[in-house]
């Protein structure tokens, strides 16, 4: 089969389209036919050599996709050859023809939903649920801040949030950015590349502030954030790129926290209801992933440039 090998951490030119053996799955694994690949940014930052957790070389990336199931370990009990699947998570990596996977990191992906968008479901929507629902414990009724909404996760999370009740405020920083948000139903897009944008939650939130902030660049707003939070309020750290000086004190007054949140902490037990919870919007259409580009798997140093380019909306997606 043909797999993307990184040989070296670097540039995204060290990802080259290699010739490998097939797989064999082990007693508890799936293998599966990967018809799409989901490209995160997390990929670009362990390629690059830069993520706390570097796997051993040559490495395969990628923790996304959907296919179809091929061959099942014996000991596997709840999966089926023939089964469409997407999955989140894979110790042989994404980027490839073929992948392993346990047989609780594979999900059903419904019969109406595309194998495109399948690859687009596990991080950002694991993410956006995790955050909202086992970190922030956001509730029906409560104001959320959504701070980069444009991004999957951002997307993502819209979505989960508004399917729970919740009033969803997001910011992009181009049109193309909010115009996108708007069209998922946020309640306000706001664009924070202007200046005093934040004065208009005064008026959004009848000046009590918000109840749930995520946050996708922390070292950039955490600290604006703690003075936007209603009493009780949280705010969920999803992305950082370097430090940032805040005051506790914020946090006092408001009884407020900051919650950190890593999507490799979530046990088996909590991605199981995480998805549980996913599959019911994917069959009736309240959850539909974005999606900016189809690549050939051969492209997938292109893909990595893209993923990270300001302006680019929606998940870039590899097909093998």
């Amino acid at each position: 089969m043909q797999a993307i090998q990184v040989h070296k951490f670097g540039a995204p030119e060290v990802m080259q389209l290699e010739e490998v053996p097939d797989l064999v799955p082990a007693e508890n694994q799936l293998l599966i036919e990967v018809k799409a690949v989901g490209v995160n940014p997390v990929d670009t930052y362990i390629r690059a050599g830069v993520y706390p957790l570097k796997p051993e070389l040559p490495y395969t990336p990628g923790k996304d996709a959907a296919g179809i199931v091929t061959a099942v370990g014996s000991a596997v009990v709840h999966r089926k050859v023939g089964d469409r699947i997407y999955v989140c998570g894979c110790p042989t990596g994404s980027y490839a023809q073929q992948l392993l996977c346990d047989e609780d990191q594979a999900f059903t992906l419904p019969d109406n939903i595309t194998f495109t968008s399948g690859a687009a479901l596990g991080v950002p929507y694991s993410t956006a649920s995790f955050a909202l629902n086992f970190r922030a414990h956001a509730l029906p009724g409560e104001t959320l801040l959504i701070h980069g909404a444009s991004g999957s996760v951002g997307i993502a999370a819209i979505q989960i949030a508004k399917a729970n009740g919740l009033r969803v405020i997001g910011t992009a920083g181009t049109q193309a950015g909010l115009d996108l948000i708007k069209s998922q139903g946020v309640i306000a897009a706001l664009n924070h590349k202007s200046d005093n944008y934040l004065d208009a939650l005064n008026d959004l939130t009848c000046n009590q502030g918000v109840d749930v902030i995520l946050e996708m660049l922390a070292n950039v707003n955490l600290d604006k954030d703690l003075k936007l939070l209603a009493k009780f309020g949280r705010i969920v750290v999803i992305g950082n790129r370097g430090r940032i000086e805040i005051d506790p004190r914020d946090t006092m007054g408001k009884n407020a926290s900051i919650h950190g949140m890593s999507l490799f902490n979530a046990d088996t037990k909590v991605m199981h209801q995480i998805h549980a919870s996913i599959k019911p919007g994917l069959i009736d259409g309240r959850y539909k992933p974005i999606i900016h580009s189809e690549l050939p798997l051969a492209e997938a140093a292109k893909a990595h440039d893209l993923v990270m380019q300001e302006g680019v909306y929606g998940k870039v997606v590899l097909i093998p």
